[in-house]
């Protein structure tokens, strides 16, 4: 589960991190009403779950009403690598001289948390740790033990933060860390932390993702995951109960199983298809949840061509064939073209029950994405 930044800061923001002064807005009016109490310069950012937002203009820095309105007009409805932004976070400009990265995350590789300090804040970390990861200091928390204070100020000074500011910066990873504990983080991130020319240090940016599975347990930010949905799939997605994340791609995607279904992805790529989405429909599902997820792609308007990856252990193939000919059975006109692999138990006889005048149907996973790429391909030519 993704918080949006508005949510992290103002988790942060409790937990004693300084953040710059915000408003959230969902419309033009409300975007400039807020720039008024704010002052400029103002920052607006637009709430979306993807990376690079300020290149792909989803970040803007005005200076006066006039700029602060045509970019609130710009940001507002536009289309953000996939996503349609409705709201936007006017935010106090930050007049800064520095910017360094922090972060928490799972490495699973150790099987423990991690800390990640950098001086190269302000980019991409992924592109920091490919391309310079001299350029990030890092340090393994042992999660029986917790962080000690020690380990937060040794992983600032070997990054090589200016001392006059590493203790505060060290404070802010301590708080971090505490939050990502706390809230069953599986990672927490601020990119940039700012250091103005006051030497104040200011979380500038947020980013906060939550385990999913410990929700029963963190009520509060079980309430937060109802407004963290980007648009009326991932809402949907939520009601059923689907682990699903929207791609770029024009391939729907159904699988049964977070493996089987990272499998189907890599080949849609590999065959040079674009996967349209990560869709796992779970190990025991039943004709209901297929019919759901079939709603759900055929709902994606960026799909125009569906691949059905099954493989039968749990999950019969006479039970998924049934779900896909009744889901298929309630359209009046098939909306894209559906390609289904079966295997694994039952999957003769769902072989069988498949409608063929609903759907094509192939032996194998490989044939299968083949076929539904092309048919993809076929759409937009």
């Amino acid at each position: 589960m993704k918080l949006h930044e508005y949510q992290a800061k103002s988790l942060f923001a409790d937990a004693g991190i300084p953040v710059p002064d915000s408003r959230l807005a969902t419309s033009v009016d409300e975007a400039l009403d807020a720039v008024d109490e704010i002052g400029y310069p103002a920052a607006i950012k637009a709430q979306v779950h993807v990376g690079g937002r300020g290149k792909a203009g989803g970040i803007k820095i005005a200076t006066d009403r006039e700029e602060a309105e045509g970019y609130a007009e710009e940001i507002l409805g536009m289309d953000l690598k996939g996503y349609t932004v409705d709201q936007v976070l006017v935010e106090a400009g930050v007049d800064f001289v520095d910017e360094l990265y922090v972060g928490v995350t799972m490495d699973r590789g150790e099987g423990k948390p991690v800390l990640m300090v950098s001086t190269e804040g302000g980019v991409n970390i992924e592109e920091v740790a490919e391309e310079n990861p001299d350029a990030i200091a890092r340090e393994h928390v042992d999660p029986a033990f917790g962080l000690h204070p020690y380990q937060a100020r040794k992983v600032v000074y070997e990054a090589g933060v200016d001392a006059d500011v590493a203790l505060d910066v060290a404070s802010i990873l301590s708080t971090l860390y505490d939050l990502y504990e706390e809230n069953d983080a599986s990672e927490i991130e601020v990119n940039p932390v700012m250091i103005t020319g006051d030497r104040d240090v200011v979380a500038a940016d947020a980013v906060m993702n939550i385990d999913e599975d410990a929700l029963f347990r963190q009520p509060d930010l079980a309430e937060m995951a109802q407004e963290s949905y980007e648009d009326d799939l991932e809402r949907k997605a939520g009601e059923y109960g689907f682990d699903y994340v929207r791609l770029s791609g024009n391939v729907g995607i159904i699988g049964n199983g977070a493996g089987l279904v990272m499998t189907t992805l890599d080949l849609v790529d590999y065959y040079g298809g674009a996967p349209a989405n990560f869709l796992d429909i779970g190990g025991g599902a039943k004709a209901e949840r297929v019919t759901q997820a079939l709603d759900m792609v055929f709902s994606d308007d960026n799909v125009d061509a569906v691949v059905f990856n099954i493989f039968g252990g749990i999950t019969r193939g006479d039970e998924v064939a049934k779900g896909i000919n009744e889901a298929l059975e309630g359209f009046d006109e098939i909306p894209k073209k559906v390609v289904v692999r079966l295997a694994g138990t039952n999957a003769e006889e769902g072989m069988e029950i498949l409608n063929t005048d609903l759907v094509e149907v192939e032996k194998t996973l490989e044939d299968a994405v083949q076929r539904a790429v092309k048919n993809a391909d076929e759409v937009t030519q």
